[in-house]
């Protein structure tokens, strides 16, 4: 960890939560009046935790799918930055954990740059134009996940009524594309340890001409370079399983099965276990051990959103936020507009959880270190 840890950190201030004690440290200094952590699939924090990149927004401009910015936090130079040239789709942005440099796209490109003031904006490949044709984007990667060799990325492309996967090297070299679809896929995640492997959500979508809603029939699906996508659960289509993301060594896709709790799969395919029994959680996290969870709930009435972390060692479990409030009516259309959901993830080598809060009636980056949830879940 840098020597400047978050707990000492100029810019960040404590927040103890009223119910359960539990102290997060809230980002103090702003760039924008919207700041929000990264979508939990992706690790915000790089060079050992020096840098933090965040999104950031000036309502009521852009949204959650176009025109958000990104901000980095310097922990050593005790700075904020605001890089307004990273306009960026979705939630598009992916950190090199080792160099501190954010990647994102934006129409059909891919750019990079690093974290310092000085560093240059850098085109590294884009979409080709001739699977475009003339289509503005919905998006080109939902959010940019590497390969385990480092060499590529993972696209799950929306253009129009086509939606195509694939990836896309680093080195500039031409996309790959691995099926072309006619529904709804997104959430493309690069599996941990098998640079063939991806990850893939069937995913409602709204017909670009129309604007009809259509809907995903099965959420969770697998793709390997060479093949067709398939199924995790060819026997049980569902949509009661979601927002899924890879365990650390592959060997199993972690998701939340709703209204039931966090629940796991093995790759290949076999018996399901609902590891956290968690009836209102919307999205989670479990670090490389798989000792620990942390899950936020974000019910439709909002009455009931929280922060939860569970330590599966001893069985007990704490709230991070015992409640996010969500008042009317600015922060509930910032909710919609913006995807302000916490969105909890593990980082910076399993010592920190970081996430999004609400709890100063703003859109904060929140950070919670991870020794003091286990010591307060001791038996």
């Amino acid at each position: 960890m840098t020597d400047s840890p978050i707990e000492k950190s100029p810019l960040f201030v404590p927040w103890t939560d009223p119910k359960s004690g539990v102290v997060s440290y809230l980002l103090d200094r702003r760039a924008a009046p919207l700041q929000q952590s990264f979508y939990f699939t992706i690790d915000s924090f790089a060079c050992g935790g020096r840098y933090l990149w965040f999104y950031a927004a000036f309502p009521p401009g852009a949204d959650a799918y176009y025109g958000r910015q990104l901000a980095v936090v310097d922990l050593l130079e005790n700075e904020v930055r605001l890089f307004p040239e990273t306009q960026f789709t979705d939630a598009s942005p992916g950190v090199d954990l080792a160099t501190g440099e954010v990647y994102w796209t934006t129409m059909l490109g891919l750019y990079k740059r690093g974290p310092r003031p000085e560093d240059e904006t850098v085109p590294v490949n884009a979409f080709p134009a001739e699977l475009a044709r003339n289509r503005r984007p919905l998006r080109i990667a939902t959010h940019l996940t590497r390969s385990a060799d480092g060499a590529s990325f993972a696209i799950d492309a929306t253009l129009g009524r086509e939606w195509f996967l694939g990836d896309m090297p680093v080195d500039g070299g031409p996309f790959r594309l691995w099926q072309k679809l006619d529904r709804g896929y997104n959430h493309a995640q690069f599996s941990p340890t098998d640079p063939d492997l991806i990850l893939v959500a069937q995913d409602g979508w709204h017909d670009c001409a129309t604007g009809e809603k259509c809907e995903a029939e099965d959420r969770i699906w697998l793709i390997r370079r060479g093949g067709e996508a398939y199924s995790l659960f060819p026997n049980a289509p569902s949509n009661d399983r979601g927002h899924e993301w890879w365990g650390a060594d592959g060997r199993n896709v972690w998701y939340i099965h709703y209204g039931k709790g966090v629940a796991r799969v093995p790759t290949e395919g076999g018996e399901v276990e609902i590891v956290w029994p968690f009836e209102k959680v919307s999205h989670a996290h479990v670090d490389a051990a798989e000792k620990y969870i942390v899950g936020d709930a974000i019910p439709h009435d909002l009455t009931e959103s929280r922060v939860a972390f569970l330590n599966r060692e001893t069985g007990r479990s704490i709230d991070i936020v015992s409640h996010l409030p969500y008042p009317e009516p600015v922060m509930s259309s910032w909710k919609s507009k913006y995807h302000v959901h916490p969105h909890p993830r593990f980082c910076v080598e399993d010592r920190y959880i970081v996430y999004t809060t609400t709890v100063r009636g703003v859109v904060d980056v929140a950070v919670t270190p991870v020794a003091a949830l286990v010591a307060q879940t001791q038996p």
